[in-house]
């Protein structure tokens, strides 16, 4: 972590101008904190398998990074979640405005693929990073996973439909970072394929637990602005939040049995953010 975090801040948009604001704007989100769990994903794979690609990794650690930090951004805007607070700091439609907000996404969006372009890594495996990333942050994943999320808001959708929004909204961006370290170091076509699948499981259980823990837990507890799903297709508010916690260990307890069928490699690189994060929502 202490790695990439140091790569993070030596690594921050520097973009000089007589904008008073724009480039502290690029970079507060980024410098605010979080899991970083995205990029941890792909960089532990990268150590446990080819420890000397670390480096040329970071790049593209760092493309997740920006990627993400630019989806919480937009999903905290006026127009979509309205929120006051993001990892423990005002967003950054509050600190500045909304149009700052905007475009510092807009800016770390493509700042990503940037970064996996000029990444010091073969140019057959940068082509196939950029297209996954592209693939499952764009119009076939995320933002549809948005768009859903915010046309079907008061509009109740049942078990089946909100999954398909989890799926795209969060999942895929976790289990590309999976499949993104995986192609990194090459590893087989079925690996990355259990790899994605299982990435898939974990980012669900991810919303449900941010749902329980939106439903449970004060801003201050968890970082950021809570008690926002009344009128949104969370897991809580479909099934409750005794069922929602149910439905949570299960999947934690499923993905646990699927992760002890991984090599000695993947399980020694992903143990300690798969115990971590595997039951988060117990607090």
């Amino acid at each position: 972590m202490q790695r990439f975090e140091t790569y993070l801040n030596e690594n921050l948009p520097q973009v000089t101008s007589f904008h008073p604001v724009y480039e502290d704007a690029l970079g507060v989100m980024l410098q605010a904190g979080g899991k970083r769990f995205r990029p941890m994903l792909l960089l532990n794979i990268v150590e446990a398998y080819e420890p000397m690609l670390y480096n040329s990794a970071l790049p593209v650690a760092m493309a997740l990074e920006m990627f993400h930090t630019y989806s919480l951004i937009h999903d905290d805007l006026p127009a979509m979640d309205d929120a006051d607070l993001r990892r423990g700091h005002q967003t950054l439609h509050k600190r500045y405005d909304e149009v700052t907000a905007i475009l510092a996404g807009d800016a770390l969006n493509s700042d990503a693929f940037y970064h996996i372009a000029k990444a010091p890594l073969r140019e057959d495996v940068k082509i196939k990073l950029v297209e996954l990333l592209a693939r499952d942050g764009g119009s076939r994943g995320m933002v549809l996973g948005q768009a859903i999320d915010c046309y079907f808001e008061n509009k109740p959708l049942d078990i089946e439909q909100i999954k398909t929004l989890h799926i795209n909204k969060t999942a895929k961006l976790i289990a590309v970072s999976l499949q993104m370290g995986a192609v990194i170091v090459r590893l087989e076509p079925e690996v990355q394929k259990a790899l994605y699948d299982f990435g898939i499981d974990l980012g669900l259980l991810f919303q449900i637990q941010d749902d329980i823990i939106d439903e449970t837990q004060t801003e201050e507890e968890a970082g950021k602005t809570t008690g926002n799903d009344a009128d949104k297709n969370s897991f809580v508010n479909l099934l409750g939040l005794d069922a929602a916690i149910a439905q949570a260990d299960a999947l934690a307890k499923d993905l646990q049995r699927r992760f002890e069928c991984f090599d000695e490699k993947l399980q020694k690189a992903l143990q300690p953010l798969i115990t971590k994060y595997l039951n988060r929502h117990k607090g």
